[in-house]
């Protein structure tokens, strides 16, 4: 599975959002909800809408009538064209959760250091990283 670097954890602040383009048409959305980075491909399953452009929202739960309760702030993501509902942090769809869902990635919050290792041998001088960045495996 390839490694996108999604870019600097600044970028993505608690509560929002960013497209990554993963190549061979493939696009993710990372999102950040409350320093936890959770991606998702940017289609909906129901007829490809980007799930970039829908609105973030919670949960309403209601344990009897004239009584409401909103849960989840933010952690719910709806399609723009249908409004279809995902859960960001499983990919679940809220209406049928066993069988409609977004493919999600793992997504991981790496140093720039780590990053910068491979195989390969090199003169080396010291450095200093100063920011950290979210990666997606993709």
């Amino acid at each position: 599975m390839p490694r996108i670097v999604a870019g600097p954890v600044a970028e993505i602040p608690p509560g929002g959002r960013k497209l990554v383009e993963a190549g061979e048409g493939r696009r993710i959305v990372v999102f950040n909800l409350d320093g936890d980075f959770f991606a998702l491909s940017d289609r909906c399953p129901h007829q490809g809408g980007s799930l970039c452009r829908g609105a973030q929202s919670g949960h309403v739960s209601s344990p009897e009538p004239g009584v409401y309760t909103y849960e989840r702030r933010g952690e719910m993501i709806r399609c723009p064209w249908h409004y279809w509902e995902f859960d960001i942090r499983t990919g679940k769809s809220w209406f049928d959760p066993r069988r409609v869902q977004v493919r999600q990635f793992p997504a991981h919050v790496e140093t720039g250091a780590a990053l910068i290792e491979g195989p390969y041998q090199a003169e080396t001088y010291p450095v200093r990283v100063e920011d950290a960045y979210v990666v997606v495996d993709a």
